[in-house]
Order: C-alpha cells, then sequence, then structure tokens
C-alpha cells in the first residue's frame, strides 16, 4: 500500500502548494453569503434570513453560470503556457474580459427580472418575497465587478500565480463582514444592508485585482497582445466551447440545490432559514473542494498540453486522495457538532434543530461532493468538457431533484426527504465523472504508449 502510494507523493505536495491559495480564494465567494447569513440571522430575524436563502438560492445560479463561464480561459492559458506561447495568453485574456462583462450584463438583467416577476408567483410566504427583492437585484448588479475580478483570478491561477487573489479574497470578506454589520445593525437597513456591502466588497476587490495584473512584472511576457483589437469571433468561441459546458455542470447542481431550497419554502419558513444554514456549511466545504478542482484542472491542463500522460494520471489521482482525506475531515466536523454549527448563524430553536438533521444528511454526501467537483476540474484541464455536462444533468435533475421531489413532498418526509435526493443525485455524478476520467485519461496514456513503440 505504501509502495502503491509513494509514487503520488511529489504530485501530494505540488498539487497542495497550488491548491491551498485557490481554495481559500474561492472560499471567498461563499463566504461573502456565509457573512450576510450570520449577520442577517443574527441581527434581521428568521423572516430575514428565510428572505436571504430565497434570494441567494435563485442568485447562486447566475453567480455560477458567471463562474462556470469564466473558467473557459484557466486550462487554455495553462497548456498554451506549458507549450511556451506567451503572446496567446494575452490575446485570450482580451477575449475573456469581453465575454465576462457581456455575461455579467446578461446575468444582472435576468437577475433584475426574476426579482420582478419570478418571486411573486413562488408560493413563498409574502414577507419574506418582499425583503428577498431588493437584496436580489443588488446581488445581480455585483455580478459585474465580480466577473471582472474572477477573468483576472482566473488568468493568473492558470499561470500557477494563486496567492494575490487569496489575500484579495481575505481583505475583501473582512470589509463584507464589517460594513454589513454597521448597515444592518446600526443604520437599521435589513437584509439590504448586506446587499449593498457586496456590492461595494465585489467592487473594490474587482479594481484591486485587475491593477496587480497590469502593474506586476510576473505578467508583461504575457500580457503584449492583450488589446481590444484582439478580440475576436475564433477565441471567443474557443473559450466559451470550455466555459458554456462548464457553466452548465455547475448550473445543474446548483439550480438542483436551488430547486429544492424553493420547494422546501412551500413547506415552511422555518425549514426554509434551517435548509439556509445547513446548505451555507455545505457550500463553504464544496467551495474549498472546488479550490481542490481548479488546481487540478491547471496541473492536468499542464500535463495534457505537454503530453506527459502519465504524470497527468498520478496528478489527478492524487487530488482524488487530497480530497477524499479533506472531505471525510469536514463530514466528521458536521456530525459531532450538527448541534453546535447553527448557532453561528440563528438563535432560533426551531430551525437549529431542524438544521441539525440536514447537517448529519450534509456529512453523508461530502465525500460524494468533494469527489465529483476534483473530477469535473480534471476533466476540464483535459479539454473533456461535453460529456461530464450530460452527466451532471442526469444525476441531478433526472435523478436527484425528482426523487427529492417525491420523498420530501409526496411521501411527506419533508425538508430530510427533498436531501435524501441531493445525496442521490451527488453520489450519481461522482461515480460516473470517477469512470469517465477513468477511460479518458487511459486512452490517452495508451495512445502515447503506442506511438512511442512505433517510434
Amino acid at each position: 500500500m505504501l509502495t502503491s502510494l509513494h509514487k503520488y507523493k511529489p504530485h501530494y505536495r505540488d498539487n497542495l502548494n497550488l491548491a491551498i491559495p485557490v481554495v481559500i480564494s474561492q472560499l471567498g465567494h461563499t463566504l461573502v453569503q456565509t457573512s450576510d447569513t450570520i449577520i442577517v440571522g443574527h441581527f434581521a430575524g428568521t423572516v430575514s434570513l428565510a428572505a436571504v436563502s430565497l434570494a441567494t438560492s435563485i442568485f447562486v445560479i447566475m453567480l455560477i453560470i458567471g463562474i462556470g463561464i469564466s473558467y473557459g480561459i484557466t486550462p487554455l492559458i495553462a497548456q498554451h503556457n506549458g507549450r511556451n506561447n506567451f503572446a496567446e495568453c494575452g490575446r485570450l485574456l482580451s477575449n475573456s474580459l469581453f465575454i465576462n462583462v457581456i455575461t455579467g450584463i446578461i446575468l444582472f438583467i435576468i437577475t433584475l427580472f426574476g426579482s420582478i416577476f419570478l418571486l411573486d408567483h413562488l408560493d413563498q410566504t409574502p414577507e419574506v418575497v418582499r425583503q428577498a427583492k431588493p437584496f436580489l437585484v443588488l446581488l445581480g448588479i455585483s455580478t459585474i465587478p465580480m466577473l471582472v475580478f474572477n477573468t483576472f483570478k482566473q488568468f493568473t491561477e492558470g499561470l500557477g500565480f494563486t496567492k494575490q487573489a487569496m489575500n484579495i479574497s481575505i481583505w475583501g470578506n473582512v470589509f463584507n463582514i464589517c460594513l454589513g454589520i454597521i448597515l444592518v445593525k446600526g443604520f437599521s437597513m435589513g437584509v439590504k444592508g448586506v446587499g449593498y456591502s457586496t456590492l461595494a466588497d465585489r467592487c473594490i476587490m474587482a479594481v484591486v485585482m485587475s491593477t496587480y495584473v497590469f502593474k506586476s512584472k510576473n505578467f508583461k511576457k504575457y500580457l503584449t497582445d492583450f488589446a481590444l483589437r484582439n478580440i475576436d469571433w475564433s477565441r471567443c468561441v474557443q473559450l466559451l466551447r470550455i466555459g458554456g459546458p462548464v457553466a452548465l455542470q455547475y448550473t445543474f447542481e446548483i439550480s438542483a440545490f436551488s430547486a429544492a431550497a424553493i420547494l422546501i419554502g412551500t413547506i415552511g419558513y422555518h425549514e426554509q432559514a434551517a435548509h439556509q444554514v445547513a446548505i451555507n456549511l455545505a457550500s463553504m466545504t464544496y467551495m474549498m473542494a472546488s479550490g481542490l478542482s481548479a488546481a487540478a484542472a491547471i496541473k492536468s491542463g499542464n500535463y495534457f498540453g505537454a503530453g506527459d500522460h502519465k504524470n497527468l494520471r498520478h496528478s489527478a489521482i492524487s487530488s482524488y486522495h487530497i480530497v477524499l482525506v479533506f472531505m471525510c475531515l469536514t463530514a466528521l466536523i458536521f456530525t459531532v457538532f450538527n448541534h453546535l454549527l447553527p448557532w453561528i448563524y440563528t438563535s432560533d430553536k426551531v430551525v437549529i434543530a431542524i438544521a441539525a438533521q440536514l447537517l448529519i444528511l450534509a456529512a453523508l454526501f461530502q465525500l460524494f461532493d468533494g469527489t465529483q467537483v476534483v473530477g469535473l476540474g480534471i476533466l476540464r484541464g483535459m479539454g473533456d468538457v461535453n460529456i461530464p455536462t450530460v452527466i451532471t444533468f442526469l444525476a441531478y435533475w433526472v435523478v436527484g431533484l425528482p426523487v427529492g421531489y417525491l420523498l420530501g413532498l409526496k411521501l411527506h418526509f419533508g425538508v430530510q426527504g427533498v436531501w435524501y435526493g441531493l445525496v442521490l443525485g451527488l453520489a450519481v455524478s461522482s461515480i460516473l465523472l470517477f469512470f469517465r476520467f477513468q477511460f479518458i485519461s487511459k486512452k490517452h496514456r495508451d495512445k502515447t504508449v503506442t506511438i512511442i513503440a512505433q517510434d
């Protein structure tokens, strides 16, 4: 066993060195929602907490679509950097920034119309809807600066520079928390207060991150061809061929969880608030696993670009090992502290009791959640995005959500029944993506071996 693991040892170190800053940076996206939830839960009450749950469950779909599209640049940058094709990296950045700004504007318009027309027709508590509307609009506006930040973040991470985005995310969240408390508690702005703090935070992060890229000497050789004249259809299509399916992959998963939140909202606002608490904690671990996934995508992109399929497999499998260990730890934390963790968000004992039960289910799906997102990252680095997209759709919308609806609402298992369906969806996705990785990586490895033998 130890001899078998020894070949992965160098990859454990390399992957962790690359992944840890990315993990912290990725966690920044979720910590914005976490801080909003905590501030509202303690200073504005249970109805306001349910409003945050409702607005976030809709907005997170817009967020994840934008993040997924912005991911299109990372494996391409990693592959071109592996081939020492530096000028192309700058051209790709020009096109990625153009795509992401347009995407941000479109997503804001969709969010705006969603807040006006959609919220009133979801059979939710009227006061919850009233508070959710302005919060959702503010979150929608923040999509644009968030995607500007993410453009430069994904560019630098594709080149292996991960710490600056991490630092900006940390300080951005500190600012968001401080301003949120001031607006919600000090100025009694309620849910709108955390909306304004989130918008301000994302604007500042976008300015700081873009300034870093343009001023740092690390990127001079990559930016020689960064210009508006290099925005062209062929590169936009190239980016969207990766970013589009990635956005769909994440959307199929996250939208299933969002649909689950809406289903739970028809049961009652206490259940909806409890779902927000439990899913927010699970989202934190998911985004950390997503950071490992992003690092796995970069590494597999480097090795794939260099044609080193042996090290690609070793690196990928080491990423699976790392995420399994990490998610076992988080599952243990959720199990042992399931009655204590909800107190971070609220003092409502009804909400805490329901959330404690959901955290046991969250512990159950940790391993599946971690391995499926790492599998997506590895395959993305290899340029394999279409079949994984189909897998995620089948797992969440053909299996997970229908089973959750059947158990939760038709068979009256309540909020736990909805979550049973989500666990099943994650399990199906995890297993199928691992089989897909094994098939693709072995095919490329065997092809390389055949070519060498012929030479």
